[in-house]
C-alpha cells in the first residue's frame, strides 16, 4: 500500500522496462554500521513462513517518507471546515492550499538528497518525488536497499493462502536521519488488504430471476448461516418489497429497497454536472460493464447504456472478460453507482497485491494499494476528484506498522481538506474473527506475546475517514459481523468523545478489561443494510453480504446529499464525521438491537446512541437533506461582514507563512 509519487505510477513500468539505472558504490562512512540507528523493528509476524533472502539485483522501490511539517495546521483546519457549529464550515481548500501545509522543512530535503547522494542515487530518472515534496521514491536493487537500510530482505509466504511478499523485519537509518524520515517502506508492512464479503451466493432456489441472466447452481458459502443475528429479538417481517422484481426487502436487499427503506423515493440528481461518486477497487477485482448493465435492467431501468468511467493506478486493470468479473467490484459499482444514477461514477483499479511473478528489472510487487490510489488521487487538479469515495476493503491495525497507518491516515485528512468524504467498510469479524467461542478464537498479538486481544481495522480505525457497519432485517438489527470496536493506534477524537463516553458508561463495569483500549478512536460510525445484496456476477444473479455491501450504500447517500447541496449553490460535505455527530444525529436510523461476537466474547452490543456495532446509525436521506438544506453556520466570530473578511484573511496570510 504506497506509492510515493504523485506521478500516475501506471507508467512505472514502462519506465523501468527501458531504463537500467547504475548505482555508485557508497562511501566508506555509510559502510560503518555504527554511524545507523535502528529506526523500526518487529517481531516476524504469525502466518509467514520466511523462504529465504530476496535477489541482490531485484529492483524494489524505497518510498521515503518525508515529516509533513505543518501538518498540525491543515488537521486544525480540517476541523474548522467540516464542523458545523464554525464560522468555516464548508471552506475547503484548494490543492496548492494543502500542498503547502504538507511540504516537508527544507532541511529534511537536503538531509535525505545527500543520504541518496551518497549511494549515487541522483537525477529525475531514478528519484520521484511527491508534488508537495512529502514522498521521495527511490527504485534501487535490493542489494543497495539492504546497505542502504543495514539490514536482510527476505521472501515471505503466507502459509493460509500463498500469498509472497519481499520484505524485512528491521531496518535502521544514519541517526541524523530519523528526525527528517517518518519510515521506509515496503519493509515491515506484512498487511493485505481484505474485501470486506462474509457471503457469497449464486441463486438457486428463491423465486427471483435478473432479465437475461442464467440461474445456476449454488456455489460457495450458505447464506442462511452467518447471516442470522441470533442476539436479536425482532423476526425482519417487512412490508417493503421491490415493485419490479416483488421480492421482500428484509430477505433481499435492491436498489429500491435501499431507497425506500433511507426515504430517497423519488430524488432525482440535478447538479450531475458538479457532483461525482467514486469506488476503489483492488487485489485483482474488476467491475464488469456487462453485468452492470444486466444489474441495470433489473434494478434501475433508466441506467440502461450509461457507462462509468475507469481509472487504472500501478498497473491496475479491469479486465472485461465475463468470467474475471469480480464480486466486490460488481457489488460496489453496481450499488454505489446505481443508487446514484445519473451523478458520473468513477471506479480506480489499483495495482499493488499478490501473486507477483517479478524479474529481475520490474520492481517487487509493494503490495500498498491504499497509498498508491491516494498519490494519484491528491496529485489530480482541483476539480477532478470526486466529492464522494466509498472503500469496501480493509488490514487488521495490528499488521500495518504504526507509522505507516498515521502517516496514511493523514493523507485520508489532506483529501478531506479538499472536500472530499471518505468512507471505508469496518471490517466482517465483530470485535475480531467473528468467533464467539474462546477454545477456537483467533484474536492473538502478533508483537510475539501472542495476548488474547479485540482486533480493530484499518484504515476503519483512522479518525479522519467515516467507517460503516453493517445491518440487517427490516426493522433493522445489528448483523453480527458488523466490524467495530477501538484503535490501539489513534486516539480518541473530541468530535466523537461524548458519544463513546456515554455507550461505554451503559456497559457494565470492567467489561472486557484489557481487550480493547477504550481511549482509542471507536468505530464505526455509522451503518447501513450489509446482507443478502442482490447482485448480477458474470452473468448470473447473485446474493453477497458484508460490511462491502454498507460501504457503496452509505456512499450513495451521502453522493445524494452533495448533490442537493451543490445544486442550491452550497458545498460539499467533505470530512463527514463532525457534522454526523453533532447535528447529523437526527438524520440517522439508531440501531439498538443485536451484537457482533468474535475473539471468543458475545462482543459488543448495539444499544440507544452510538454503539460499536452499528455507530450512530442508518441514514434517513430526506431527513439529513433537510437539516443539511436550512442549516447555516454561524457568522464569523469577529462579527459581521468585516469580521469574515478578518477571518478569511487570517486563514490565508497562516497558509502562506513559512
Amino acid at each position: 500500500m504506497r506509492p510515493l509519487f504523485f506521478f500516475p505510477i501506471v507508467f512505472l513500468a514502462l519506465i523501468f522496462g527501458v531504463f537500467q539505472p547504475s548505482f555508485a558504490a557508497p562511501s566508506n562512512a555509510h559502510l560503518n554500521v555504527n554511524l545507523l540507528k535502528l529506526k523500526e523493528s518487529i517481531p516476524p509476524p504469525r502466518n509467514w513462513i520466511d523462504l529465504g533472502r530476496a535477489p541482490p539485483t531485484q529492483l524494489i522501490p524505497l518510498r521515503i517518507a518525508l515529516p509533513q511539517e505543518r501538518f498540525d495546521e491543515l488537521e486544525r483546519h480540517l476541523y474548522e471546515m467540516s464542523d458545523p457549529y464554525h464560522s468555516r464550515y464548508g471552506q475547503h481548500f484548494m490543492k496548492d492550499q494543502v500542498e503547502e501545509l504538507v511540504r516537508p522543512h527544507h532541511e529534511s530535503v537536503r538531509a535525505v538528497d545527500a543520504w541518496l547522494d551518497e549511494y549515487g542515487i541522483t537525477g529525475e530518472e531514478t528519484v520521484r518525488r511527491s508534488s508537495a515534496g512529502d514522498w521521495v521514491t527511490a527504485v534501487v536493487p535490493v542489494a543497495l536497499a539492504e546497505e542502504m537500510l543495514d539490514t536482510e530482505f527476505h521472501l515471505w509466504k503466507h502459509a493460509l493462502d500463498g500469498d509472497v511478499l519481499l520484505r524485512t523485519t528491521h531496518y535502521s537509518l544514519p541517526e541524523y536521519l530519523h528526525a527528517h524520515v517518518e519510515f521506509v517502506q515496503p519493509t515491515t508492512y506484512f498487511g493485505r488488504p481484505k474485501a470486506m464479503h462474509t457471503t457469497f451466493s449464486l441463486l438457486t432456489n428463491l423465486s427471483v430471476t435478473l432479465p437475461g441472466v442464467t440461474l445456476t447452481a449454488n456455489v460457495s458459502i450458505n447464506i442462511t448461516t452467518s447471516d442470522n443475528d441470533t442476539t436479536a429479538t425482532n423476526t425482519g417481517s417487512s412490508t417493503l418489497t421491490d415493485p419490479l422484481l416483488g421480492v421482500n426487502c428484509s430477505r433481499i436487499v435492491t436498489v429500491s429497497c435501499l431507497q425506500q427503506l433511507y426515504n430517497a423515493v423519488g430524488y432525482k440528481p440535478a447538479a450531475t454536472d458538479k457532483n461525482a461518486i467514486g469506488i476503489t477497487g483492488y487485489l485483482g477485482q474488476f467491475a464488469n460493464v456487462a453485468d452492470l448493465q444486466s444489474f441495470y435492467t433489473a434494478e434501475r431501468p433508466e441506467a440502461v447504456n450509461s457507462q462509468f468511467q475507469t481509472v487504472l493506478i500501478n498497473n491496475g486493470q479491469n479486465d472485461q472478460t465475463l468470467t474475471n468479473a469480480g464480486p466486490e467490484a460488481n457489488l460496489d459499482t453496481q450499488f454505489g453507482f446505481g443508487l446514484t444514477f445519473p451523478t458520473p461514477g468513477t471506479f480506480y483499479s489499483t495495482g499493488g497485491s499478490p501473486p507477483f511473478t517479478p524479474d529481475a528489472l520490474t520492481p517487487f510487487n509493494t503490495n500498498e494499494p491504499y497509498d498508491n490510489w491516494l498519490q494519484y488521487v491528491l496529485n489530480l487538479p482541483n476539480g477532478a476528484v470526486p466529492q464522494t469515495i466509498s472503500t469496501s476493503y480493509s488490514d487488521d491495525e495490528q499488521t500495518v506498522p504504526q507509522s505507516y497507518a498515521v502517516r496514511v491516515c493523514k493523507e485520508f485528512a489532506v483529501l478531506g481538506s479538499r472536500g472530499v468524504s471518505i468512507l471505508f467498510s469496518s471490517g466482517d469479524g465483530g470485535v475480531g474473527d467473528g468467533n464467539p467461542d474462546p477454545k477456537t478464537q483467533q484474536c492473538f498479538t502478533n508483537d510475539g506475546q501472542n495476548k488474547i486481544k479485540f482486533l480493530p481495522h484499518f484504515p476503519a480505525s483512522c479518525p479522519f475517514v467515516t467507517a460503516v457497519g453493517g445491518t440487517v432485517r427490516i426493522p433493522e438489527v445489528a448483523v453480527r459481523f458488523s466490524g467495530g470496536g477501538f484503535s490501539n493506534y489513534f486516539a480518541q477524537p473530541t468530535y466523537q468523545a461524548t458519544a463513546v463516553a456515554a455507550y461505554l458508561a451503559s456497559q457494565p463495569l470492567g467489561q472486557y478489561a484489557g481487550l480493547f483500549n477504550p481511549l482509542g478512536r471507536a468505530y464505526p460510525d455509522v451503518s447501513a443494510q450489509a446482507v443478502r445484496f442482490l447482485i448480477s456476477f458474470q452473468g448470473q444473479a447473485a446474493l453477497i453480504s458484508g460490511t462491502s455491501a454498507a460501504a457503496p450504500t452509505f456512499a450513495g447517500i451521502v453522493t445524494l446529499l452533495n448533490d442537493a447541496l451543490l445544486a442550491a449553490g452550497k458545498n460539499p460535505l467533505g470530512f463527514l464525521n463532525p457534522m454526523l455527530y453533532s447535528i447529523g444525529v437526527a438524520g440517522l436510523n439508531d440501531i439498538t438491537l443485536g451484537s457482533a461476537p468474535g475473539c471468543g466474547t458475545p462482543g459488543f452490543n448495539a444499544t440507544k446512541g452510538w454503539d460499536p456495532v452499528t455507530g450512530l446509525g442508518t441514514p434517513d436521506f430526506g431527513k439529513l437533506k433537510d437539516i443539511l438544506s436550512t442549516f447555516n453556520p454561524p457568522a464569523p466570530s469577529s462579527g459581521g461582514l468585516l469580521g469574515g473578511l478578518l477571518d478569511n484573511l487570517l486563514a490565508s496570510v497562516q497558509l502562506k507563512l513559512l
